[in-house]
């Protein structure tokens, strides 16, 4: 059985043990990197106060908080559920016209920015 962050690099075409930031986890998954940092301390917090519930081969805070990351972005999964509400969808960028263009305000003419 793969793990979650086996199952992301295979999702976006990475070797499976490759790791990654939470900006690039962001630009990919086009959750908010606020979100994912959240979901990230929950998983450090996670190993520090209840150690018990943490894998053996897992021996870091921060590998434990990078697993719960991988976990929580995979809607199959039960951290999804339980880490939802911090993933949060990027908002888009809208382009908006700064240019002199006379024609701008010409409904007919497009201004070309």
């Amino acid at each position: 059985m793969p793990t979650y962050k086996q199952q992301y690099n295979k999702k976006y075409g990475f070797k499976l043990s490759e790791g990654h930031t939470l900006k690039e986890i962001s630009d990919k998954t086009g959750y908010t990197v606020q979100g994912l940092k959240t979901i990230y301390k929950k998983g450090m917090g996670a190993f520090n106060t209840n150690p018990q519930s943490v894998r053996k081969h897992i021996k870091t805070p921060e590998a434990w908080g990078m697993s719960r990351v991988y976990a929580s972005i995979n809607p199959k999964s039960k951290s999804y559920q339980i880490d939802k509400s911090h993933l949060k969808l990027k908002k888009k960028k809208v382009k908006s016209c700064d240019c002199d263009n006379k024609y701008k305000k010409d409904k007919k003419s497009d201004c070309g920015c």
